[in-house]
């Protein structure tokens, strides 16, 4: 566990309060397969490597530029998608399966936030959510990492590359990015398409193909916070 990690317990963190999100998002937040529906209303998901490792892992894109959040005015107004990743933000478990806190995290470093823990020592509904949002992201990054070996596997994944032009004059070329192929989808043989279909993979498959009309939208709202 780092350095700068503590274990969360009612006893220390007694008086431990939860600040709202940061207002400069990052841009490309990765999301498990659960979140894909509801993420592929509001934001174009795409594929995209690991820096790092190598490997794919799949993210919801907010902005075109890093610190840019297409999808929130930045004012407080609620957010269409949240994604867990967001949530969880300042938490952690460990490699023994405990939840420990970045006490330097900008998010506690609030007096008037939501409450951590009850009076009692249970944990209030701020500590509640993240609980929840740690628990889908334990069981929900395997499963979309299966999803994504089951994909690429197949032949079905392609590098998609996003031209952008902006009324500012200004140009974008998003690298590094991929997608689903339909055409190799359609091209499946059969026992692997019936494999994917009972696995929950053509839902997916769908859901990443259909957020692809977002990339439009969100330019489009780049295009009027410009003219604004």
């Amino acid at each position: 566990m780092a350095a700068t990690l503590e274990l969360l317990n009612a006893e220390q963190h007694a008086g431990l309060h939860l600040g709202d999100l940061p207002s400069s998002s990052p841009h490309f937040v990765q999301i498990v397969a659960s979140e894909f529906v509801a993420a592929a209303a509001v934001c174009p998901i795409f594929l995209t490597k690991n820096a790092e490792t190598g490997r794919f892992y799949a993210g919801a894109l907010f902005g075109f530029e890093p610190g840019e959040d297409l999808t929130s005015n930045g004012q407080g107004e609620a957010r269409l998608f949240t994604p867990l990743d967001l949530v969880r933000l300042g938490f952690f478990v460990t490699s023994d399966g405990a939840m420990a806190i970045d006490p330097q995290h900008p998010r506690f470093a609030v007096t008037s936030g939501a409450a951590l823990f009850e009076d009692d020592g249970r944990p209030a509904p701020a500590l509640r959510r993240v609980q929840h949002a740690l628990a889908q992201l334990n069981a929900g990054v395997p499963e979309t990492d299966a999803f994504i070996e089951a994909a690429v596997a197949a032949r079905l994944v392609e590098p998609v590359d996003v031209d952008l032009s902006f009324d500012d004059g200004r140009t974008l070329r998003l690298a590094g990015l991929y997608t689903i192929s339909l055409d190799a989808l359609g091209e499946l043989d059969d026992a692997t398409a019936v494999d994917f279909f009972r696995r929950g993979y053509l839902q997916l498959i769908y859901a990443m193909a259909g957020s692809l009309k977002q990339v439009s939208r969100l330019a489009k709202l780049r295009n009027e916070k410009i003219a604004a």
